[in-house]
């Protein structure tokens, strides 16, 4: 992990967000581009499998241990999950690598089983057909993968912000602190996957500089408690005024 640096003072978080977003545009974009164009290909100029046999073993051992990969990272995945469905969870998802991972796993299996199909309608039909279409389908299929991948990992490089959970305690931890008299606003962003910008503007009910210091010292250390990642946190004292806030 690298240090926070003069030109990037929040640190290289985000770093891990743009490689993920590489892997989405890169290898799963010209795996589809491949897959298609191997499709197309067939199409073109058909010939029959010459031994099916070969292609089922060689299929049949990838799907399990793709499925056992597959296993792997649902396995990690739920730890961190919790009660969400899995699309869900891809879309809320802070760690890029999860998310990466997981549609990985799933594409490859799905992709080997229409891979499988189309091998095994050629060998039954002696045509070639199928086995194209099963090209070209997992070309479809990676290219979908790009794309959902893509979309996420655009987001969290713009800036995503803590989840509702993790907003929700940091605005309790505020609202319940006895030396806050209201909360003004709140934002958050991710830096990174475990790194939480945290900017608030608050009225507190201090009379002194010095109970106003110890206010929000007291304040930044509750909000580190409640929530998992490492905060950068900016607390604003401030007077509410309805009319500007």
């Amino acid at each position: 992990k690298k240090n926070p640096s003069k030109e990037h003072p929040f640190g290289y978080g985000r770093e891990r967000f743009f490689w993920s977003f590489v892997v989405a545009l890169v290898l799963f974009s010209l795996g589809s581009l491949f897959a298609i164009y191997e499709g197309i290909t067939k199409l073109s100029d058909p010939h029959p499998i010459e031994d099916p046999t070969v292609a089922f073993v060689v299929l049949g051992l990838a799907i399990v241990l793709e499925g056992l990969s597959l296993r792997t990272a649902r396995r990690e995945a739920n730890a961190e999950r919790g009660g969400r469905s899995w699309w869900r969870f891809i879309e809320s998802a802070k760690s890029p690598e999860l998310p990466v991972v997981l549609l990985e796993d799933f594409g490859a299996i799905v992709g080997l089983l229409i891979a499988l199909a189309g091998v095994g309608l050629s060998a039954m039909t002696g045509n070639s057909l199928y086995d194209a279409l099963g090209s070209i389908g997992i070309g479809l299929l990676l290219g979908v993968i790009a794309i959902v991948l893509a979309t996420e990992m655009k987001s969290l490089l713009i800036g995503e912000s803590a989840t509702e959970q993790e907003v929700a305690a940091i605005d309790l931890v505020i609202t319940q602190d006895l030396a806050v008299r209201k909360l003004i606003f709140l934002r958050t962003q991710h830096l990174g996957p475990e790194e939480l910008l945290v900017a608030a503007k608050v009225e507190f009910n201090s009379e002194s500089v010095g109970q106003l210091i110890g206010a929000i010292n007291t304040l930044e250390a509750s909000i580190r408690k409640a929530v998992n990642s490492t905060c950068v946190i900016f607390i604003e004292p401030d007077v509410y005024r309805p009319e500007l806030d």
